[in-house]
């Protein structure tokens, strides 16, 4: 595939956008679309329709498996916490901080990774991200010896901070290279990268690092575990700094045209601060804050603490605790993929997240009380069930928030959303686990799903305030104007 864009735009595949039109794929009419493309060479696009690129898929693509090399690390060592902790001599809890060091890494420096984003783009960003998720894995290399788990925490530190420059890009990718109609289903593909991520990294340590009674066995395991990681981050790297690119020739929509002309405007350009000063005195989206916190804090938690919830009752099951983090996965990648699709078909978002959030708390509520079944195959479903509503509802939440803050830029609101779900992960985790030492899984479960009451309620009372969508309105009601 051709990825270098010539000045007419010859050679590169592209779609063109009807202002009006309720499909990014349908054509301009054969008597417009010689004019409609001539003007797209232009400063900026005709009033008739907005131009999308099939490179953009590219882009998009090459941002999943960037964002799933990331994610896959941030469950490694939980996953197998009994076996991490027996190889290295140290307590379980030393396993969990290689968890939570990517949600507390994340917090103070979302604020300088926005600013980042916002004056330096999707590519320079990315490629900050992927040299520093490579250097971390192979850190990380090195640190197969039963003294060395320091060497480990600080690849895993390294990784941890690369993240800064992943889980805000989903919602400004989308917005920047795709059109209205597809820019929800764009971002819950890119959402579905770090699920991706999420899930290799609950199935494959399992599977490569079997609980051996022979620690050098351990240790050889290990190190074909961090190889693998690392040779796979170092060719993404390379195919990276070649084909990612940081926005098309021009906008594909009448709200990013409307954003990018305030971007260009110095009489009109908001400042980072003066941004984050308009996000947090929007109040709807002070509610969402909370809300999708509280959400994400929970599955951040239950994704921690799976090793062990699942072996108290399963003993010896270590491949299904992983298993079963990977259904979880799975159906949350479905249920993200279903979520963008109705969005894009309803521009229903306040509905759309209050039902996905309602039913992550059914869901919550279903896995709880089904653990001690004494059927494995009983929990796969249920947390399957869990996975569905509550990392599906990821990108919607990403795609509400868009809506409720435009003109601001989206790497800022989703990186206040990320700032929020990493606290009350951190909070949650470590609530979650002293819970679950002291009085067993059954309370610590039920505290998670009460939480998701007060999420719902949150989410009910937040109003729809579909800013970005309004922005189309003009583009729609003077299309066709000279």
């Amino acid at each position: 595939m051709d990825l270098k864009h010539s000045a007419g735009g010859a050679g590169d595949n592209s779609e063109t956008f009807i202002a009006t039109s309720k499909s990014t794929d349908m054509i301009t009419p054969k008597e417009k679309e010689g004019k409609g493309v001539k003007a797209v060479g232009g400063p900026n696009p005709p009033a008739e329709g907005y131009k999308v690129y099939a490179r953009r898929w590219a882009v998009l693509i090459l941002f999943v498996f960037y964002s799933s090399s990331n994610a896959m690390q941030w469950i490694q060592y939980t996953i197998i916490n009994n076996i991490i902790t027996r190889y290295y001599g140290i307590s379980d809890k030393w396993v969990d901080w290689t968890s939570m060091i990517y949600m507390i890494l994340y917090i103070p420096l979302i604020f300088p990774g926005s600013w980042f984003l916002d004056k330096v783009g999707l590519r320079i960003t990315a490629l900050v991200g992927i040299v520093g998720t490579c250097v971390g894995a192979w850190i990380k290399v090195f640190s197969v010896d039963p003294s060395l788990f320091y060497v480990s925490f600080i690849g895993q530190s390294i990784v941890a901070l690369a993240q800064v420059c992943i889980l805000s890009l989903p919602a400004r990718l989308a917005a920047v290279w795709f059109g209205p109609d597809q820019v929800s289903s764009a971002t819950s593909v890119g959402v579905f990268g770090n699920q991706l991520g999420v899930a290799v990294g609950f199935v494959l340590p399992p599977m490569l690092v079997p609980n051996s009674p022979d620690l050098e066995t351990v240790g050889s395991d290990l190190q074909m575990m961090f190889y693998m990681v690392a040779g796979l981050t170092s060719i993404l790297l390379v195919l990276m700094v070649i084909f990612f690119q940081d926005k098309p020739p021009t906008p594909p929509s009448a709200a990013q045209e409307a954003a990018q002309l305030l971007e260009s405007s110095g009489a009109e350009q908001v400042s980072f601060m003066q941004s984050l000063k308009n996000l947090m005195t929007n109040r709807n989206f002070i509610f969402l804050l909370l809300s999708y916190g509280i959400n994400v804090g929970v599955f951040y938690a239950i994704s921690t603490l799976l090793n062990p919830v699942v072996l108290k009752y399963y003993p010896g099951h270590e491949v299904d605790a992983g298993r079963i983090g990977l259904s979880i996965v799975l159906a949350g990648m479905l249920g993200s993929v279903v979520s963008g699709i109705v969005l894009d078909k309803t521009h229903k978002f306040k509905e759309t997240t209050l039902a996905v959030y309602a039913l992550s708390m059914v869901g919550m509520w279903i896995f709880t009380f089904t653990l001690d079944t004494g059927h494995i195959a009983v929990v796969y479903l249920t947390a399957s069930l869990l996975g569905f509503f509550m990392t599906g509802y990821l990108p919607v939440g990403f795609e509400f928030g868009a809506e409720l803050t435009f003109p601001e830029p989206e790497g800022t609101s989703s990186g206040l959303l990320n700032a929020s779900a990493q606290t009350f992960g951190i909070c949650f985790t470590l609530f979650y686990s002293e819970l679950f030492t002291t009085f067993g899984d059954i309370a610590a479960n039920i505290t998670m799903a009460v939480m998701l009451i007060v999420g719902t309620i949150i989410t009910a009372i937040t109003q729809s305030d579909l800013r970005r969508q309004n922005a189309q309105v003009p583009a729609a009601s003077g299309a066709g104007n000279p």
